[in-house]
């Protein structure tokens, strides 16, 4: 078979899951005049069969699924998994399971399995690098299918030793003997989906692959093995849930796929020269995957070629411009894309932080004067006040005239360092300024870290330098010097 007919092959083997199904739904099945593009057959207790196609959803009968409906399939295919999964032996085709409060089978989901090869080809530069890829998309649009081509193509064209860790039997098929749509790819299956990072290990420590092949890593274990696996110089090709690189920053549970977000207090002089605030987010460590491919579609991804590079520019504010390829009868075409605004911009800093697990776990009372009770527990304080610590800010510290954090002067009272009126915003003579004490002279114009420039992740650009987001309260410093970090007040209190 030449390569140009194995591009356009795709097997499905639709009639072995057919035959599982009731006869009127298999009726209905083969009058549709698109099957090529069926997704799913969903069979619900007490509603209509329906089929999935990517543009819609089809009713194939009037009548309603019943008990003795769902009891013919359960029978056909047998036992379900722990993960309420079941296959047919030597097919990609998947029976996902619905179950009411008694753990009785009342909705099917049947989901066509295809092997479509030459789906590869888009991103088969990064593939033949060696370069461990991850493949990020929603649901149903074609992550396994890629996965399962690559196993192929790096284990018949390329000659590479490759394992796969099939944990739902939906990379490989179902039965004993794998499917050939992975090729000489060897498969191990995972007896509960709670033991997939334990067969990862193993896989790598009793087999010596070159590759492993990972569908669905979906837990901080899982994260934590292939880590394992890709510094012993194993390459990885794997997918994770989310639709882009923006999800996996967020979701603390994986982000260590991408290196680990952590929060880091810099000195003086090199908050200096980065010109920026002196709490920063960094990444913590290397990333497992060097690739992440985001797939929009089955003939368009979008491609981060050097992770590393795109989380450190993230994490800093910058916009990223991934870049674009596409597929056609023409061929496969790239660009550089539109460049997009990195997620710390969307959110703003303070939020961003809190969602990637590095910012402040907690938010002071009014009125709690920073002390040691924090530490443990004293005076009252619970277990947020002790992990204070954690989140990279502590009690007793307000923003300086670095524009980044400071410990309070030792002392100093809310009621004589309090700005009041105008002087809240801008620092006219006779105000508070970054001692707590009052300032007499032009120097202090400007809120302080006026004279740094915090990036543009933070919002607009105000007058003096100082990022300012409009719909934020403005920092009251000698207020915030005693309440602990990042307490505001309302445009109205600071009068």
């Amino acid at each position: 078979m030449s390569p140009t007919e194995r591009s356009r092959e795709a097997m499905d083997d639709l009639d072995l899951l057919l035959a599982a199904l009731p006869d009127e739904v298999v009726t209905a099945v083969h009058a549709l005049p698109d099957q090529e593009e069926l997704i799913e057959v969903v069979l619900d207790l007490g509603r209509p069969p329906e089929a999935r196609f990517p543009e819609g959803e089809v009713t194939l009968l009037e009548r309603e699924i019943t008990e003795a409906d769902i009891a013919h399939v359960v029978e056909n295919i047998g036992s379900f998994g722990d993960d309420n999964r079941a296959g047919i032996e030597r097919t990609l085709h998947r029976i996902s399971a619905i179950r009411n409060r008694t753990g009785k089978v009342v909705g099917l989901t049947c989901r066509i399995g295809k092997a479509v090869f030459g789906t590869i080809e888009i991103i088969q530069d990064f593939v033949e690098t060696g370069k461990s890829i991850l493949i990020m998309g929603r649901p149903g649009i074609g992550k396994t299918t890629m996965l399962r081509e690559a196993a192929r193509v790096l284990a018949d064209d390329l000659g590479k030793r490759v394992v796969v860790v099939d944990t739902s039997n939906e990379i490989a098929g179902d039965g004993d003997i794998p499917h050939p749509a992975i090729g000489k790819a060897r498969r191990m299956q995972v007896r509960t989906p709670s033991m997939q990072h334990e067969v990862m290990i193993e896989a790598v420590e009793n087999h010596m692959p070159q590759v492993i092949v990972i569908d669905e890593i979906g837990t901080e274990l899982e994260a934590a093995a292939a880590r394992t696996i890709a510094e012993r110089g194993v390459m990885l090709i794997g997918t994770a849930h989310g639709n882009t690189l923006d999800n996996l920053m967020l979701n603390p549970t994986l982000s260590d796929l991408i290196g680990g977000i952590q929060s880091v207090t810099l000195g003086d002089e090199e908050a200096r020269r980065r010109r920026t605030q002196k709490s920063v987010l960094e990444r913590k460590a290397p990333p497992t995957f060097d690739v992440v491919i985001e797939i929009q579609d089955r003939d368009r991804v979008t491609v981060h070629p050097d992770v590393a590079d795109t989380v450190d520019a993230m994490l800093r504010g910058d916009p990223i411009a991934p870049e674009l390829r596409w597929r056609d009868e023409e061929g496969i075409h790239r660009s550089q894309s539109r460049p997009r605004p990195s997620p710390r911009e969307q959110l703003g800093t303070e939020r961003f932080a809190g969602l990637v697990g590095a910012g402040q776990p907690w938010r002071v009372e009014p009125g709690w004067r920073g002390d040691s009770a924090y530490r443990t527990g004293g005076h009252g304080a619970g277990p947020g006040y002790r992990e204070a610590d954690r989140g990279g800010f502590r009690p007793g510290y307000r923003p300086g005239a670095s524009g980044g954090w400071r410990q309070a002067r030792a002392g100093a009272s809310r009621e004589g360092s309090a700005r009041t009126g105008p002087a809240a915003l801008g620092g006219e003579p006779g105000t508070a300024g970054t001692s707590g004490g009052a300032v007499d002279g032009p120097d202090d114009e400007g809120p302080p870290g006026a004279q740094f420039d915090t990036g543009p992740g933070l919002g607009l650009r105000g007058s003096g330098g100082l990022t300012v987001r409009p719909d934020e309260r403005p920092f009251v410093a000698g207020d915030i010097a005693d309440r602990g970090p990042l307490e505001r007040l309302s445009p109205g209190a600071a009068a």
